[in-house]
Protein backbone atom coordinates (compact mmCIF):
# COMPACT_ATOMS: atom_id res chain seq x y z
CA UNK A 1 0.00 0.00 0.00
CA UNK A 2 1.41 3.45 -0.91
CA UNK A 3 2.87 5.46 1.96
CA UNK A 4 0.35 7.63 3.76
CA UNK A 5 -2.83 5.71 2.91
CA UNK A 6 -3.40 4.77 6.56
CA UNK A 7 -3.33 8.30 8.04
CA UNK A 8 -6.19 8.94 10.47
CA UNK A 9 -7.81 12.19 11.64
CA UNK A 10 -5.77 13.95 14.28
CA UNK A 11 -2.71 11.75 13.84
CA UNK A 12 0.48 13.65 14.60
CA UNK A 13 2.71 14.03 11.56
CA UNK A 14 5.52 11.47 11.47
CA UNK A 15 8.17 14.12 12.13
CA UNK A 16 6.25 17.03 13.60
CA UNK A 17 5.86 18.56 10.12
CA UNK A 18 2.69 18.76 8.04
CA UNK A 19 -0.30 18.38 10.38
CA UNK A 20 -3.22 16.07 9.73
CA UNK A 21 -6.59 17.90 9.75
CA UNK A 22 -8.60 17.15 12.90
CA UNK A 23 -12.12 15.87 12.80
CA UNK A 24 -13.63 13.40 10.35
CA UNK A 25 -11.90 13.28 6.99
CA UNK A 26 -13.97 13.52 3.78
CA UNK A 27 -15.27 10.31 2.26
CA UNK A 28 -13.03 8.48 -0.22
CA UNK A 29 -15.07 6.22 -2.48
CA UNK A 30 -13.46 2.93 -3.50
CA UNK A 31 -14.34 0.62 -6.39
CA UNK A 32 -13.88 -3.07 -7.07
CA UNK A 33 -11.17 -2.81 -9.73
CA UNK A 34 -8.25 -5.19 -9.26
CA UNK A 35 -5.07 -4.94 -11.33
CA UNK A 36 -2.50 -6.78 -9.22
CA UNK A 37 -0.77 -9.69 -10.95
CA UNK A 38 0.23 -12.96 -9.34
CA UNK A 39 3.77 -14.23 -9.81
CA UNK A 40 3.11 -16.26 -12.94
CA UNK A 41 1.14 -13.51 -14.66
CA UNK A 42 3.90 -11.05 -13.81
CA UNK A 43 6.53 -13.46 -15.13
CA UNK A 44 4.68 -13.75 -18.45
CA UNK A 45 4.52 -9.97 -18.90
CA UNK A 46 8.13 -9.54 -17.80
CA UNK A 47 9.46 -11.98 -20.39
CA UNK A 48 7.32 -10.49 -23.17
CA UNK A 49 9.80 -7.61 -23.11
CA UNK A 50 12.49 -10.06 -24.18
CA UNK A 51 10.69 -11.77 -27.07
CA UNK A 52 13.74 -11.59 -29.34
CA UNK A 53 15.38 -15.08 -29.42
CA UNK A 54 18.74 -13.33 -28.99
CA UNK A 55 17.92 -12.98 -25.30
CA UNK A 56 17.87 -16.76 -24.85
CA UNK A 57 21.63 -16.82 -24.43
CA UNK A 58 21.29 -14.69 -21.27
CA UNK A 59 18.25 -16.51 -19.88
CA UNK A 60 19.99 -17.18 -16.57
CA UNK A 61 20.79 -13.52 -16.08
CA UNK A 62 17.23 -12.56 -17.04
CA UNK A 63 15.86 -14.91 -14.41
CA UNK A 64 17.94 -13.12 -11.78
CA UNK A 65 16.64 -9.77 -13.02
CA UNK A 66 13.11 -11.16 -12.91
CA UNK A 67 13.47 -12.09 -9.24
CA UNK A 68 14.60 -8.56 -8.34
CA UNK A 69 11.84 -7.01 -10.46
CA UNK A 70 9.20 -9.26 -8.88
CA UNK A 71 10.39 -8.29 -5.43
CA UNK A 72 10.06 -4.59 -6.31
CA UNK A 73 6.60 -5.15 -7.80
CA UNK A 74 5.29 -7.31 -4.98
CA UNK A 75 6.64 -4.88 -2.37
CA UNK A 76 5.46 -1.88 -4.40
CA UNK A 77 8.76 0.01 -4.49
CA UNK A 78 7.40 2.90 -6.51
CA UNK A 79 10.24 5.28 -5.59
CA UNK A 80 13.23 3.20 -4.46
CA UNK A 81 15.54 6.23 -4.18
CA UNK A 82 14.42 9.09 -1.98
CA UNK A 83 15.71 11.91 0.22
CA UNK A 84 14.30 13.92 3.11
CA UNK A 85 12.25 16.81 1.79
CA UNK A 86 14.14 19.51 3.64
CA UNK A 87 13.23 22.84 5.28
CA UNK A 88 11.26 24.23 2.32
CA UNK A 89 8.47 21.71 2.91
CA UNK A 90 5.75 21.43 5.53
CA UNK A 91 7.26 18.15 6.71
CA UNK A 92 11.03 18.42 6.27
CA UNK A 93 11.57 14.81 7.39
CA UNK A 94 9.25 13.16 4.89
CA UNK A 95 11.14 11.40 2.13
CA UNK A 96 10.43 12.39 -1.46
CA UNK A 97 11.58 10.70 -4.69
CA UNK A 98 14.94 11.90 -5.93
CA UNK A 99 13.55 12.24 -9.47
CA UNK A 100 10.78 14.56 -8.24
CA UNK A 101 13.19 16.70 -6.24
CA UNK A 102 15.52 17.01 -9.23
CA UNK A 103 12.66 18.07 -11.51
CA UNK A 104 11.47 20.60 -8.93
CA UNK A 105 14.98 22.05 -8.81
CA UNK A 106 15.08 22.38 -12.60
CA UNK A 107 11.67 24.08 -12.57
CA UNK A 108 12.82 26.61 -9.99
CA UNK A 109 15.94 27.33 -12.05
CA UNK A 110 13.83 27.70 -15.19
CA UNK A 111 11.45 30.07 -13.41
CA UNK A 112 14.38 32.21 -12.27
CA UNK A 113 15.68 32.45 -15.85
CA UNK A 114 12.21 33.26 -17.14
CA UNK A 115 11.79 36.09 -14.64
CA UNK A 116 15.26 37.56 -15.20
CA UNK A 117 14.67 40.79 -17.17
CA UNK A 118 18.13 40.47 -18.73
CA UNK A 119 17.52 36.99 -20.13
CA UNK A 120 16.77 36.55 -23.85
CA UNK A 121 13.17 36.05 -24.94
CA UNK A 122 12.62 32.32 -24.95
CA UNK A 123 10.11 30.59 -27.20
CA UNK A 124 8.94 26.98 -26.94
CA UNK A 125 7.82 25.68 -30.33
CA UNK A 126 5.86 22.43 -30.00
CA UNK A 127 5.61 19.97 -32.86
CA UNK A 128 2.34 18.25 -31.97
CA UNK A 129 2.30 15.54 -34.64
CA UNK A 130 3.17 11.89 -34.07
CA UNK A 131 4.32 11.51 -37.66
CA UNK A 132 8.01 11.43 -38.54
CA UNK A 133 10.18 9.98 -41.28
CA UNK A 134 12.08 8.18 -38.50
CA UNK A 135 9.14 5.82 -37.88
CA UNK A 136 6.69 3.72 -39.90
CA UNK A 137 5.20 6.82 -41.53
CA UNK A 138 8.36 7.08 -43.62
CA UNK A 139 7.87 10.78 -44.37
CA UNK A 140 8.22 14.00 -42.44
CA UNK A 141 4.96 15.59 -41.34
CA UNK A 142 3.53 18.78 -42.80
CA UNK A 143 3.34 20.04 -39.23
CA UNK A 144 7.10 19.66 -38.91
CA UNK A 145 7.57 21.82 -41.99
CA UNK A 146 5.29 24.45 -40.47
CA UNK A 147 7.33 24.44 -37.26
CA UNK A 148 10.40 25.16 -39.37
CA UNK A 149 8.66 28.20 -40.85
CA UNK A 150 7.68 29.40 -37.37
CA UNK A 151 11.17 28.87 -35.95
CA UNK A 152 12.78 30.77 -38.82
CA UNK A 153 10.37 33.67 -38.37
CA UNK A 154 11.04 33.89 -34.62
CA UNK A 155 14.79 33.68 -35.15
CA UNK A 156 14.72 36.36 -37.85
CA UNK A 157 12.71 38.67 -35.60
CA UNK A 158 15.34 38.22 -32.90
CA UNK A 159 18.18 38.85 -35.32
CA UNK A 160 16.53 42.10 -36.32
CA UNK A 161 16.73 43.30 -32.72
CA UNK A 162 20.38 42.79 -31.93
CA UNK A 163 21.71 39.51 -33.23
CA UNK A 164 20.62 35.92 -33.69
CA UNK A 165 21.01 35.18 -29.98
CA UNK A 166 18.37 37.77 -29.08
CA UNK A 167 15.74 35.01 -29.16
CA UNK A 168 16.18 31.53 -27.76
CA UNK A 169 14.08 28.87 -29.47
CA UNK A 170 13.42 25.55 -27.77
CA UNK A 171 11.97 22.96 -30.15
CA UNK A 172 9.85 20.30 -28.44
CA UNK A 173 9.32 17.52 -30.98
CA UNK A 174 6.61 15.19 -29.69
CA UNK A 175 7.06 12.84 -32.63
CA UNK A 176 10.02 11.45 -30.66
CA UNK A 177 7.43 9.43 -28.72
CA UNK A 178 6.89 7.29 -31.83
CA UNK A 179 10.53 7.01 -32.86
CA UNK A 180 12.91 7.36 -29.90
CA UNK A 181 13.77 4.32 -27.81
CA UNK A 182 12.17 4.46 -24.38
CA UNK A 183 10.63 7.92 -24.77
CA UNK A 184 7.10 7.95 -23.37
CA UNK A 185 4.52 10.19 -21.76
CA UNK A 186 2.26 8.20 -19.45
CA UNK A 187 -1.44 9.06 -19.07
CA UNK A 188 -2.65 11.46 -16.43
CA UNK A 189 -4.31 9.59 -13.54
CA UNK A 190 -6.75 12.46 -12.88
CA UNK A 191 -5.66 12.92 -9.27
CA UNK A 192 -7.05 16.45 -9.45
CA UNK A 193 -10.57 15.04 -9.76
CA UNK A 194 -10.14 13.41 -6.35
CA UNK A 195 -8.91 16.69 -4.86
CA UNK A 196 -6.80 19.49 -6.26
CA UNK A 197 -3.99 19.22 -3.65
CA UNK A 198 -3.54 15.55 -4.56
CA UNK A 199 -2.22 16.73 -7.94
CA UNK A 200 1.40 17.66 -7.26
CA UNK A 201 3.51 20.20 -9.13
CA UNK A 202 5.45 18.73 -10.81
CA UNK A 203 3.60 15.45 -11.26
CA UNK A 204 4.65 12.82 -8.72
CA UNK A 205 2.71 9.91 -10.24
CA UNK A 206 5.67 8.91 -12.38
CA UNK A 207 8.09 7.30 -12.57
CA UNK A 208 6.62 4.26 -10.88
CA UNK A 209 9.44 1.75 -10.71
CA UNK A 210 7.26 -0.90 -9.07
CA UNK A 211 5.16 -1.41 -12.19
CA UNK A 212 7.73 -0.43 -14.80
CA UNK A 213 6.36 3.02 -15.65
CA UNK A 214 9.71 4.65 -16.34
CA UNK A 215 11.37 6.83 -19.02
CA UNK A 216 8.58 9.40 -18.78
CA UNK A 217 9.80 12.57 -20.48
CA UNK A 218 7.49 14.97 -18.64
CA UNK A 219 10.19 15.60 -16.04
CA UNK A 220 12.10 17.14 -18.96
CA UNK A 221 9.07 18.90 -20.43
CA UNK A 222 7.92 20.78 -17.31
CA UNK A 223 11.03 22.99 -16.99
CA UNK A 224 10.91 23.78 -20.71
CA UNK A 225 7.38 25.17 -20.40
CA UNK A 226 8.35 27.11 -17.29
CA UNK A 227 11.41 28.65 -18.97
CA UNK A 228 9.39 29.94 -21.94
CA UNK A 229 8.10 33.48 -22.37
CA UNK A 230 6.03 32.37 -25.35
CA UNK A 231 4.70 28.97 -26.47
CA UNK A 232 3.63 28.10 -30.01
CA UNK A 233 1.84 24.80 -30.63
CA UNK A 234 1.43 23.46 -34.17
CA UNK A 235 -0.48 20.26 -34.87
CA UNK A 236 -2.74 18.41 -37.28
CA UNK A 237 -6.20 17.03 -36.61
CA UNK A 238 -6.31 13.29 -35.98
CA UNK A 239 -9.86 11.94 -36.08
CA UNK A 240 -11.41 15.27 -34.97
CA UNK A 241 -9.03 15.45 -31.99
CA UNK A 242 -5.51 16.42 -30.98
CA UNK A 243 -2.88 13.80 -31.87
CA UNK A 244 -2.36 11.41 -28.97
CA UNK A 245 1.22 12.57 -28.35
CA UNK A 246 0.00 16.14 -27.87
CA UNK A 247 -3.01 15.16 -25.75
CA UNK A 248 -0.80 13.15 -23.41
CA UNK A 249 1.34 16.22 -22.75
CA UNK A 250 -1.71 18.44 -22.30
CA UNK A 251 -3.24 16.09 -19.74
CA UNK A 252 0.00 15.85 -17.78
CA UNK A 253 0.23 19.66 -17.68
CA UNK A 254 -2.87 19.75 -15.49
CA UNK A 255 -0.58 20.00 -12.47
CA UNK A 256 0.67 23.35 -13.78
CA UNK A 257 -2.76 24.80 -13.09
CA UNK A 258 -3.51 24.59 -9.39
CA UNK A 259 -1.05 21.80 -8.63
CA UNK A 260 0.28 21.32 -5.10
CA UNK A 261 4.01 22.14 -4.86
CA UNK A 262 4.36 20.36 -1.49
CA UNK A 263 3.61 16.61 -1.51
CA UNK A 264 4.35 16.41 2.21
CA UNK A 265 1.06 18.19 2.96
CA UNK A 266 -0.81 15.20 1.55
CA UNK A 267 1.70 12.64 2.90
CA UNK A 268 2.36 11.53 -0.63
CA UNK A 269 -0.91 10.43 -2.19
CA UNK A 270 -3.39 10.34 0.68
CA UNK A 271 -6.78 11.19 -0.89
CA UNK A 272 -8.61 11.91 2.38
CA UNK A 273 -5.99 14.44 3.48
CA UNK A 274 -6.03 16.08 0.06
CA UNK A 275 -9.82 16.42 0.18
CA UNK A 276 -9.66 18.01 3.62
CA UNK A 277 -7.06 20.54 2.43
CA UNK A 278 -9.13 21.47 -0.61
CA UNK A 279 -12.32 21.92 1.41
CA UNK A 280 -10.47 24.15 3.85
CA UNK A 281 -9.69 26.46 0.92
CA UNK A 282 -7.19 25.89 -1.88
CA UNK A 283 -5.22 28.86 -3.24
CA UNK A 284 -5.01 27.34 -6.73
CA UNK A 285 -1.52 28.40 -7.85
CA UNK A 286 -1.23 28.93 -11.62
CA UNK A 287 2.31 27.93 -12.41
CA UNK A 288 2.32 28.96 -16.11
CA UNK A 289 0.26 32.15 -15.90
CA UNK A 290 1.44 35.19 -17.80
CA UNK A 291 3.20 33.44 -20.66
CA UNK A 292 2.06 34.20 -24.20
CA UNK A 293 0.82 31.58 -26.64
CA UNK A 294 -0.23 30.98 -30.22
CA UNK A 295 -1.74 27.92 -31.91
CA UNK A 296 -1.76 26.62 -35.50
CA UNK A 297 -4.04 23.72 -36.44
CA UNK A 298 -4.40 22.21 -39.89
CA UNK A 299 -6.67 19.48 -41.22
CA UNK A 300 -7.56 17.81 -44.51
CA UNK A 301 -11.32 17.38 -44.16
CA UNK A 302 -12.82 18.26 -40.76
CA UNK A 303 -12.14 19.31 -37.19
CA UNK A 304 -9.66 22.18 -37.56
CA UNK A 305 -11.86 24.87 -36.05
CA UNK A 306 -12.98 22.65 -33.17
CA UNK A 307 -9.45 21.61 -32.19
CA UNK A 308 -8.14 25.16 -32.51
CA UNK A 309 -10.88 26.38 -30.20
CA UNK A 310 -10.18 23.66 -27.63
CA UNK A 311 -6.45 24.38 -27.56
CA UNK A 312 -6.95 28.13 -27.26
CA UNK A 313 -9.55 27.66 -24.51
CA UNK A 314 -7.20 25.35 -22.60
CA UNK A 315 -4.30 27.79 -22.75
CA UNK A 316 -6.50 30.70 -21.72
CA UNK A 317 -7.92 28.64 -18.86
CA UNK A 318 -4.44 28.17 -17.42
CA UNK A 319 -4.06 31.97 -17.62
CA UNK A 320 -1.68 32.15 -20.51
CA UNK A 321 -2.07 35.20 -22.78
CA UNK A 322 -3.21 35.00 -26.43
CA UNK A 323 -0.73 36.53 -28.85
CA UNK A 324 -3.56 38.33 -30.63
CA UNK A 325 -6.07 37.79 -33.42
CA UNK A 326 -3.81 35.16 -35.02
CA UNK A 327 -3.19 33.36 -31.74
CA UNK A 328 -5.55 30.65 -32.89
CA UNK A 329 -5.14 29.82 -36.60
CA UNK A 330 -6.98 26.93 -38.24
CA UNK A 331 -6.77 26.06 -41.91
CA UNK A 332 -7.54 23.21 -44.31
CA UNK A 333 -4.65 21.94 -46.36
CA UNK A 334 -5.33 19.77 -49.39
CA UNK A 335 -9.04 19.70 -48.62
CA UNK A 336 -10.33 16.23 -49.54
CA UNK A 337 -7.28 15.71 -51.76
CA UNK A 338 -5.07 12.58 -51.78
CA UNK A 339 -2.75 12.17 -48.82
CA UNK A 340 0.00 11.11 -51.22
CA UNK A 341 0.32 14.65 -52.61
CA UNK A 342 -0.39 16.63 -49.45
CA UNK A 343 3.14 18.05 -49.29
CA UNK A 344 2.60 19.46 -52.76
CA UNK A 345 -0.54 21.14 -51.44
CA UNK A 346 1.54 22.76 -48.71
CA UNK A 347 4.11 23.91 -51.27
CA UNK A 348 1.37 25.67 -53.24
CA UNK A 349 -0.39 27.24 -50.26
CA UNK A 350 1.95 30.17 -49.77
CA UNK A 351 -0.81 32.14 -48.05
CA UNK A 352 -1.00 29.55 -45.27
CA UNK A 353 2.77 29.61 -44.93
CA UNK A 354 2.66 33.38 -44.48
CA UNK A 355 -0.16 33.10 -41.96
CA UNK A 356 2.04 30.78 -39.90
CA UNK A 357 4.83 33.37 -40.05
CA UNK A 358 2.40 36.06 -38.98
CA UNK A 359 1.23 33.94 -36.06
CA UNK A 360 4.82 33.44 -34.95
CA UNK A 361 5.65 37.13 -35.30
CA UNK A 362 2.55 38.09 -33.37
CA UNK A 363 3.74 35.85 -30.55
CA UNK A 364 7.12 37.59 -30.63
CA UNK A 365 5.45 40.99 -30.32
CA UNK A 366 3.18 39.90 -27.47
CA UNK A 367 6.18 38.56 -25.55
CA UNK A 368 7.95 41.88 -26.09
CA UNK A 369 4.91 43.77 -24.77
CA UNK A 370 4.62 41.53 -21.70
CA UNK A 371 8.29 41.74 -20.82
CA UNK A 372 8.47 45.50 -21.35
CA UNK A 373 5.41 46.12 -19.19
CA UNK A 374 3.40 47.57 -22.08
CA UNK A 375 0.82 44.81 -21.95
CA UNK A 376 -1.78 44.82 -19.20
CA UNK A 377 -4.42 42.16 -18.87
CA UNK A 378 -7.88 43.73 -19.17
CA UNK A 379 -9.07 41.52 -16.28
CA UNK A 380 -6.13 42.43 -14.07
CA UNK A 381 -7.27 43.09 -10.53
CA UNK A 382 -10.62 41.36 -10.95
CA UNK A 383 -11.40 38.54 -8.57
CA UNK A 384 -12.32 35.27 -10.20
CA UNK A 385 -15.47 33.91 -8.50
CA UNK A 386 -14.71 30.42 -9.81
CA UNK A 387 -11.32 29.23 -8.57
CA UNK A 388 -11.05 26.01 -10.55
Amino acid sequence: MPEGDKAKPGDPPPSGGAPTPRGPLPRVLKGDQKFELDREAYRKKFYERFYDPAFERVSGELEKVFEVAWEGYHGYRKSPRSLKAGPEFADPEQKLPIEWLETRKKIKEAQARQEDPKSPCRFLVVHGSARTDQSCAGEVSKTYRLTQIAREAIAAAGAGKGGAAAHEIDFLDLSRLTAEYGAVIYPCKACVSTAQPLCHWPCSCYPNHAIGQVNDIMNEVYPRWVAAHGVMILCPVNWYQAPSVLKLMIDRLVCADGGNPDPTTTRGKNPALAKAIELKGWHYPRHLAGRAFSVVVHADAAGAETLRRMLVDWLKDIRMIPAGPFAGLDRYLGYYQPYATSHDDLDRDTAFQQEVRNTALELVERVRQIRSGQYRRPDEGLEDPRKK
